[in-house]
């Protein structure tokens, strides 16, 4: 159970609560350092993944804590850009509240014993996730970054609904079969 890949997860969940505290709390550089902490925590999503998976240490708790931290990676950190004025709450909904439709879509094929993986369009949504949340969090110290934070927010927040619509219907079937 306890093997490196896990321990890294469990380091991206304990980043979480000090992201939300530098984001939210006023010192200098607090965008920096903010900044930091979620890349940080953004690039052990990519680390944990790949050590798993190279040295064959892919368990049943990396396999429902990965995706557990990842979002409430990301949803610490919109859910702070709206707190600090430099995201739209209705945006943000929309974005946490597809990462809830998805797992829950997930759980349930789970338990029906299929598995749904990770499509093109997901990763590229996690992609835009971690450019817009990194813009955004710098948006106010650099000014006009604040623009293209903004874009790319929008870019997430599409890629999100879209992703949700093409996951729903590529697994319709989870939802239709009847349970045993």
């Amino acid at each position: 159970m306890w093997n490196l890949p896990n321990t890294i997860t469990i380091l991206r969940i304990f980043m979480v609560p000090l992201l939300v505290a530098v984001l939210l709390t006023e010192f200098p550089e607090k965008e920096f350092w903010g900044l930091a902490i979620f890349l940080l925590a953004a690039l052990t999503d990519l680390v944990d993944g790949i050590i798993a998976r190279r040295t064959d240490r892919i368990t049943v708790t990396g396999t429902l804590l990965d995706p557990i931290a990842d979002k409430l990676l990301m949803s610490a950190a919109f859910i702070s850009l709206v707190e600090l004025g430099l995201a739209p709450a209705w945006m943000v909904t929309g974005i946490v509240g597809r990462e809830f439709a998805v797992t829950a879509l997930r759980m349930v094929a789970m338990e029906r014993r299929i598995t749904i993986a990770a499509n093109w369009w997901g990763k590229a949504k996690m992609g835009t996730q971690v450019v817009a949340v990194a813009l955004l969090i710098l948006g106010r110290k650099l000014g006009h970054w604040i623009v293209l934070g903004t874009v790319a927010l929008w870019i997430t927040f599409f890629l999100a609904i879209i992703s949700m619509v093409i996951y729903f219907w590529q697994n319709r079937n989870v939802l239709s079969e009847p349970e045993e």
